[in-house]
């Protein structure tokens, strides 16, 4: 199964996002920050305009409502979309507990561009993907990107723990932009507790672009658990549609089909 992991920058340059995402003919795809009814993105759908140039299934699962770029009778959000050739079944969002209070209204903030005032918080989308005889299960993630690493870390923890409530013999991807340095000791050590390995173990390098100030770091991680292995990592740092760059693996089942 080929996959793709994706924080898209809600969809600003789609051309070069779907011209990627045909090129590499992937099975299933996990994309962070796609925008729905956005004005910066033009009122689009952007998961289902990806979905159907694709001829994919998907869901999408809102994460925040952007109180800048819709209105009171038309609201725009973005979110995390998960896309499948194959049937996705059991969708559902999982809400993290611990947030970060950055992003909504306050008095001192003002109502206009280039800040960003949003209603929600960060989520999973978790889904379960059909496959020829084959399950998986999904975790599509978008760790907070305010404040501290504990943050962060904890609520990846609340995505472990209600993985912890899969079957063992299932297998498991755990992937997306969790904003965090997963090779940190605590953390590795807390993944591998519960299962979970680096689907990109010794691949170095970063995976957003290097701006003023802002050097490059990998903040997008895929994990595995379970009967399943990935081969042909890749992270493809010459896609220049969005400030993430793509990462691409082979997805390798064990055992016979169910």
């Amino acid at each position: 199964m080929r996959v793709i992991d994706w924080n898209i920058d809600r969809g600003l340059h789609l051309e070069g996002i779907i011209d990627f995402l045909a090129a590499c003919d992937a099975d299933l795809i996990l994309l962070q920050e796609a925008d729905l009814n956005a004005r910066r993105t033009r009122h689009r759908n952007i998961a289902e305009d990806i979905a159907r140039d694709l001829r994919m299934n998907y869901v999408f699962a809102r994460e925040f409502e952007e109180l800048l770029e819709g209105s009171p009778s038309s609201p725009a959000y973005h979110g995390q979309a998960t896309l499948s050739r194959w049937r996705l079944n059991q969708p559902r969002i999982l809400h993290f507990h611990r947030q970060s209070h950055f992003w909504q209204p306050h008095w001192f903030v003002p109502r206009i561009h280039p800040f960003q005032i949003r209603r929600g918080g960060r989520i999973a989308l978790f889904t379960e993907v059909e496959a020829a005889g084959r399950r998986l299960v999904t975790y599509n993630l978008h760790l907070e990107s305010r404040g501290a690493s504990d943050l962060r870390f904890a609520q990846l923890e609340e995505a472990l723990s209600d993985a912890s409530r899969v079957a063992k013999d299932m297998p498991v991807l755990l992937g997306g932009d969790l904003n965090l340095n997963a090779a940190r000791h605590d953390v590795m050590t807390e993944l591998g507790r519960n299962g979970f390995r680096d689907a990109f173990a010794g691949l170095k390098g970063s995976t957003i672009s290097r701006k003023l100030l802002i050097p490059g770091r990998r903040i997008d991680w895929e994990f595995l658990r379970g009967p399943v292995s990935a081969e042909r990592p890749e992270i493809h740092r010459r896609v220049h549609a969005s400030d993430h760059f793509p990462l691409t693996f082979t997805l390798i089942f064990s055992g016979k089909p169910v």
